[in-house]
């Protein structure tokens, strides 16, 4: 993802435009979350949309190696004990961590993202290609976070 590299450079101090919010629970405990914590204790998280309605849960957290970020959450959808799900690429900043329901909550309607461009478990999109990449962004209204 060479081309996607992030250089914070232009970068507005205190945008958020780029990052995962928080939200709810207590945000000053000590030791790990939910502001830094271990992807593996997000994966299986639930994730919801802002009508309450049940979207699915995370499969994987991409990274972003050279950068060093954060690239996409994997939404696995449908199926029955990880047979014939539907994944979804979700754009980091389109998820917001509910710490006090332990879940993410992403802004979209179950129309909306069952319409999405997904993917099977066996057939994974290149997500380092920059123009599958952009779509992705695109179609969640999230601002590239290599930009």
């Amino acid at each position: 993802m060479a081309s996607m590299q992030s250089s914070n450079a232009g970068a507005k101090p205190g945008s958020n435009s780029d990052r995962t919010q928080i939200v709810g629970g207590n945000h000053k405990v000590s030791g790990p979350g939910p502001a830094v914590m271990a992807a593996d204790t997000l994966e299986g998280d639930r994730v919801m949309n802002s009508a309450g309605e049940d979207l699915g849960k995370i499969r994987d957290i991409m990274l972003d190696v050279p950068s060093g970020r954060v690239a996409y959450a994997v939404l696995s959808r449908g199926g029955i004990l990880g047979m014939g799900d539907k994944l979804f690429a979700i754009p980091w900043s389109s998820l917001t961590l509910d710490a006090e329901r332990r879940c993410f909550i992403l802004d979209i309607s179950k129309e909306r993202l069952e319409q999405a461009p997904g993917f099977d478990k066996d057939h994974w999109p290149a997500m380092a290609d920059a123009r599958w990449a952009m779509d992705i962004y695109e179609y969640y209204g999230a601002a590239p976070y290599w930009n």
